[in-house]
């Protein structure tokens, strides 16, 4: 009897180490399996925002890129006057303003920290956006002419371009390829388009000398702007008006 006994013992125990054996490794096994979850969970990439997502995690970018749609809206609205010439003097002036504000809005992106001294208005104004500040405010209320237009409404359409691509991007990288092929057209034309700035800008002052003789421009307006003429020549990211 005794020998059964030990027998009977002798099994159970056999059994019960085979049995915490089978659930030791089943353990280890499920513990592996959660470990290489979370390590690819860490390794994968964050989710992809959305474009409203996109446009309000970037809310000063996001301002200038509409402030810049609007600029090349109302300069088209002036240059093609489908609505007529007093609805395109209008057009001519809020594409000034809406400059202006892009322009303020930049020049508060470049130097956040405002400090009343000379050194701070050096730094300001070595800015090309304190330059189209400048020029916003020194022809908004001129005569409107084509030739005062064209840079801003070439320089907007420029800086427009960069974001639009984002946008599009967190939409999906295949959408709207037509668009996507023409802001690829102006990023190549680039140079040229600058180029084409910067001449107008030049010929833009014997403009204002004509305007002055036949009573369209105030008396100031040559030497004010002779004064933004030599703020371009020092410009560091235009170099071809120089």
């Amino acid at each position: 009897q005794l020998i059964i006994y030990f027998s009977v013992v002798t099994s159970s125990l056999s059994t019960f180490n085979l049995a915490r054996n089978v659930i030791d490794r089943r353990c280890n096994t499920e513990h592996l399996a959660l470990l290489k979850m979370a390590d690819t969970n860490q390794q994968s990439p964050p989710p992809q925002l959305g474009p409203v997502q996109f446009l309000m995690s970037n809310k000063l970018e996001t301002a200038m890129w509409l402030s810049r749609l609007f600029t090349v809206y109302c300069s088209v609205m002036f240059i093609l006057p489908v609505l007529g010439p007093y609805a395109a003097a209008n057009f001519y002036q809020r594409a000034l303003l809406a400059n202006a504000l892009t322009s303020a809005l930049r020049l508060h992106q470049r130097l956040p920290r405002f400090q009343l001294s000379r050194a701070f208005l050096a730094q300001a104004l070595q800015e090309d956006s304190c330059h189209y500040l400048l020029y916003s405010l020194i022809l908004v209320n001129s005569y409107p002419i084509t030739m005062s237009i064209f840079p801003v409404f070439l320089f907007s359409l420029l800086h427009a371009t960069t974001y639009t691509k984002k946008v599009l991007d967190s939409v999906g990288p295949s959408s709207l390829m037509f668009i996507r092929n023409l802001l690829d057209k102006l990023t190549s034309n680039q140079q040229n388009i600058l180029k084409f700035i910067a001449c107008n800008e030049i010929f833009l002052m014997p403009a204002t000398v004509f305007m002055l003789f036949s009573g369209q421009g105030s008396l100031l307006l040559p030497f004010i702007y002779y004064r933004f003429l030599t703020l371009r020549y020092t410009s560091r990211r235009n170099p071809y008006c120089r």
